[in-house]
């Protein structure tokens, strides 16, 4: 049997803000139970790819040595650790500007909250799907599914290859 792993498919730019850290709630109109180890894939889909182009987007982008003009599509970007989930109206924690511009936090909403953020080197081609779906991880690649508060540190540091 092949190892896999939940993924969740997101436009970009959100799918690179949530690879580079830069946004850590993924605002969603539905729940899940999962809890735990999750893929961020970037949908091949090209709608919103124009809003990269512009802020609050494209600083955060260029800070982390990503080409707005060519973001990855169809690809696992990242991998995160989906921590918790609440629903808007809940007493969330205080969001920082730049992560509530980078969501929809209305009502009847849920706040996904990912940690552990790791951007791969080489972003892998995979076919997305809608809600969460289950990605096989290619063989001879290792992902890490504990976060990283329980490794050693030099397991942690640095991008995934």
């Amino acid at each position: 049997m092949k190892a896999q792993m939940k993924a969740l498919t997101l436009w970009q730019p959100w799918a690179s803000c949530v690879a580079i850290g830069a946004k850590r709630v993924e605002t969603r109109s539905w729940s899940v139970e999962h809890r735990g180890a999750l893929a961020i894939h970037a949908s091949a889909e090209t709608a919103h790819l124009h809003l990269a182009q512009g802020e609050p987007f494209r600083s955060l982008l260029l800070a982390a040595g990503l080409d707005p003009l060519n973001l990855p599509l169809g690809r696992i970007l990242a991998t995160c650790f989906l921590s918790a989930i609440m629903p808007m109206g809940a007493e969330l924690p205080q969001l920082s500007a730049q992560e509530l511009s980078l969501g929809d936090y209305s009502l009847g909403r849920f706040a996904w909250f990912l940690a552990e953020q790791r951007r791969l080197v080489d972003p892998i081609p995979a076919k997305g799907h809608q809600g969460l779906w289950n990605w096989e991880i290619p063989r001879g690649l290792i992902i890490s599914t504990v976060p990283a508060a329980w490794l050693p540190k030099s397991d942690v540091d640095g991008p995934l290859h």
